[in-house]
């Protein structure tokens, strides 16, 4: 069983504060990370309005929801085979182009065929670009700063439910079914424009000495610790999105809520989880980050199994459950993504993210599938489908123990790359290990 000592110290350490050049990279990544995942989310509840302008049945909606995750998933499996032979700011700013023209189409989409092919082109620059935003942190913050700079880069979906969402529904509200798209096309060309001047390049990963692109694909994909990444990352997903998807059908169903309801509970649900991100990144950099992610993960099973088997209540008692289920769920994400950031090599990491990722999307897909057959046209079977929530997340559990921190790599370090460490003198190399 391994130990992530080697990705970070085991006692307290004094915890230094980002420098102006990082923070600025840090703010590009993380409005990158908003408007991505403000167009992801955006869809679900604009679903009513876009089945009436559009004349979509429910299985054509249903088809353009799961176009964006299935894309995602396959463009991030293609990726894996040439992710680190790139720049990752070439990368990251590519695909993010590429991002922006397929939201601006998905408002312009006359029909169902066009919509959905709008989505897809949106997963697939969209999941790309998200590997390469981790890929970017996981190079250059050094292991003991990787949490709080992984804490504020996953907040961004806590501030696209609060913000995000209520003002794309506006916009919906107000001006019609394309214009949220339009206005997260608008921002994202803002967004590019700024990551375009203050991106450093990125190349310390890429080396002369690179296998064939298959042979290197399925050296990554073979590697035994990569693997046990791979099956935790299954698990952690499956163990959340198999009760997640299902809340808010069967809140407003056994209560009888609407959507006004319905948003109260996730604004503060969002909120708390905005704040509690960054506090628990704070904590993955000062404390061992594998007794902090099975404490918030074994919080998230509790209230999981609460929330599948909450009767008809008052208001404020859904608002407690989901938002503490929020702050579990997603807290325990920092630890995890901080432990599967040092899992592989700099040279490999940006496949390993890749291949990371088309793993979690198949978990979401196969949740989706799993809760849809369990839970009933009545909702009756949700106690059911929180069992298997908590069961496959207590998995995670265990498989985290054996997931070990990749060996440092002293022919190449992106940390320590020269054109970035000129720009922020504070960044220090990836720690060599001491001989035994």
């Amino acid at each position: 069983m391994g130990s992530d000592s080697a990705a970070q110290p085991a006692s307290p350490v004094v915890l230094k504060g980002f420098s102006r050049s990082e923070w600025s990279l840090l703010l590009v990544l993380v409005a990158v990370q908003f408007t991505h995942m403000v167009d992801f989310v955006i869809i679900m509840p604009l679903g009513n309005r876009l089945m009436a302008e559009l004349s979509l049945t429910e299985s054509q909606f249903g088809w353009i929801v799961s176009a964006y995750a299935w894309a995602a998933g396959l463009a991030s499996l293609a990726a894996s085979l040439v992710m680190d032979r790139f720049d990752r700011r070439t990368v990251l700013l590519t695909m993010y182009a590429g991002f922006t023209v397929s939201t601006m189409l998905c408002g312009l989409a006359p029909n169902f065929e066009l919509l959905i092919l709008a989505r897809f082109l949106a997963g697939t620059f969209g999941g790309v670009a998200a590997v390469a935003l981790n890929a970017i942190i996981g190079d250059v913050f050094p292991p003991h700063r990787r949490g709080r700079a992984t804490g504020a880069l996953m907040s961004a979906f806590a501030f696209a439910t609060i913000a995000g969402l209520p003002i794309g529904l506006a916009l919906a509200h107000w001006f019609g079914r394309s214009a949220p798209f339009y206005a997260i096309a608008a921002v994202s060309v803002v967004v590019w424009i700024v990551g375009w001047y203050f991106l450093p390049p990125l190349r310390g990963h890429i080396t002369n000495d690179r296998k064939s692109k298959l042979e290197e694909f399925f050296a990554v994909a073979r590697e035994p610790n990569h693997l046990k990444a791979f099956a935790f990352s299954f698990f952690l997903v499956l163990g959340t999105f198999t009760v997640a998807s299902f809340t808010a059908p069967y809140f407003g169903r056994i209560n009888n809520w609407g959507e006004s309801e319905l948003a109260i509970i996730y604004f503060f649900a969002g909120l708390f989880t905005l704040v509690s991100m960054n506090v628990v990144g704070r904590l993955a950099d000062r404390y061992p980050r594998r007794p902090l992610f099975q404490v918030l993960a074994g919080g998230a099973i509790v209230m999981a199994l609460v929330m599948s088997n909450l009767p008809p209540t008052h208001l404020w008692v859904a608002t407690v459950v989901l938002t503490l289920f929020m702050g579990f769920a997603a807290g325990r994400m920092i630890p995890a993504q901080t432990i599967l950031l040092g899992a592989a090599t700099p040279r490999v990491r940006g496949a390993f993210l890749s291949l990371n990722t088309a793993v979690q999307h198949l978990g979401t897909g196969a949740a989706s599938a799993i809760g849809g057959l369990l839970i009933g046209s009545d909702m009756s079977g949700f106690p059911i489908v929180g069992l298997v929530s908590a069961a496959t997340a207590a998995i995670s559990l265990v498989l985290i123990v054996f997931i070990r921190p990749a060996p440092f790599d002293r022919a190449v370090s992106p940390v320590a790359d020269v054109q970035y460490s000129q720009e922020v003198p504070s960044i220090e190399p990836e720690p060599k290990p001491t001989a035994a």
